[in-house]
């Protein structure tokens, strides 16, 4: 209910033709290697790479982080996550716990780069 028009036609795969797929680069996109690296690691890494990158990108929105930021503030709260004794949450609850430990975390990491520039 809430889509804006679009006069564009459908997209149709078929008539596209081939579709050529390459290895991701994960220099190029950061974000994207520490995704990986947090499905890979399982447990609470996802929910600590969600909350981080949600904080960061609202931070580069409002004009207080730069763009080439984000990757660095989801890195080093991923790295603070891994230096505590992880367990897989087992509850809402504490998925819920370790968002809210994720996102005081990144905004803790956003405040220290900014008191570096």
């Amino acid at each position: 209910p809430e889509r804006w028009p679009a006069d564009l036609p459908r997209l149709d795969l078929v008539r596209q033709g081939a579709l050529q797929f390459e290895q991701a680069d994960t220099d190029r996109f950061p974000c994207l290697g520490h995704a990986y690296a947090a499905l890979r690691s399982g447990g609470g890494f996802p929910i600590v790479l969600n909350a981080a990158n949600e904080v960061a990108v609202a931070a580069f929105l409002d004009a207080g982080l730069p763009f080439l930021s984000i990757p660095a503030t989801i890195e080093e709260a991923l790295e603070q996550y891994s230096g505590l004794v992880q367990t897989t949450p087992q509850s809402v609850e504490e998925i819920r716990a370790l968002d809210a430990w994720a996102r005081r975390s990144a905004h803790e990491i956003i405040r220290g780069l900014e008191s570096k520039v």
